[in-house]
């Protein structure tokens, strides 16, 4: 684990800040004009699709991850230092999957394209906005969860594994790619998924580092 993890508020107010201005930023002047590109000239190439699937093991191999440092823990175990390792990556994405999930909902965003029942979006049906506690799929698009479930994990490791940050950094952007490439989600939706899987992260280390 890093010897520490402990933002300061001034550090933390001003990282809040910068994550509402670019997200009001992107939705102003970028997430249209942004998915309309998207959608003209690169809609149907499956290459950015595939690139959102390296999201796709994450979650389930984190909850197999706690399940077994349970019943190892039960069995005798206690962690190390790589075993902290193992536990914040995992915690981290469990946490990463149930925030976002929430924020979804009291958000309420339309996307930019329509893929699930029917659902209005941008490019079909010119809708764009906010629609807080909507609820359906058709409404969940903020922030996005595979920036979320991406950057969770991958922050955790370019904390404590620094040698391999070029390729914790590059499957972040890979997965990025993917979703504006493949238009499936606004650009303020990956600049705010990825503030909140950083957040998660360093909240996760600086927990498990804590000592009583």
């Amino acid at each position: 684990m890093p010897p520490s993890v402990r933002p300061s508020a001034r550090s933390f107010f001003w990282a809040a800040a910068s994550c509402a201005v670019l997200v009001l930023l992107a939705i102003g002047f970028a997430d249209r004009p942004v998915s309309t590109w998207s959608h003209a000239h690169l809609h149907g190439q499956q290459g950015f699709i595939w690139l959102t699937w390296i999201v796709d093991p994450i979650p389930p191999l984190a909850v197999l991850g706690l399940i077994g440092a349970g019943i190892a823990v039960v069995a005798g175990w206690r962690p190390g230092a790589r075993g902290r390792v193992l536990l914040a990556f995992c915690l981290a994405t469990v946490a990463a999957l149930v925030i976002k999930d929430e924020l979804k909902i009291l958000f309420g965003r339309t996307w930019p394209e329509t893929w699930t029942n029917n659902n209005p979006s941008w490019i079909r049906d010119g809708v764009f906005g906010f629609e807080p506690f909507h609820g359906g799929a058709g409404w969940f698009s903020f922030p996005s969860g595979h920036t979320t479930l991406i950057t969770a994990p991958m922050v955790v490791l370019w904390l404590c594994v620094p040698r391999l940050r070029a390729v914790w950094a590059a499957l972040i952007a890979l997965v990025v790619i993917g979703l504006l490439g493949a238009d499936f989600h606004w650009l303020s939706d990956i600049i705010a998924g990825f503030y909140l899987g950083t957040a998660v992260a360093i909240g996760v280390v600086a927990l498990l580092r804590a000592r009583p």
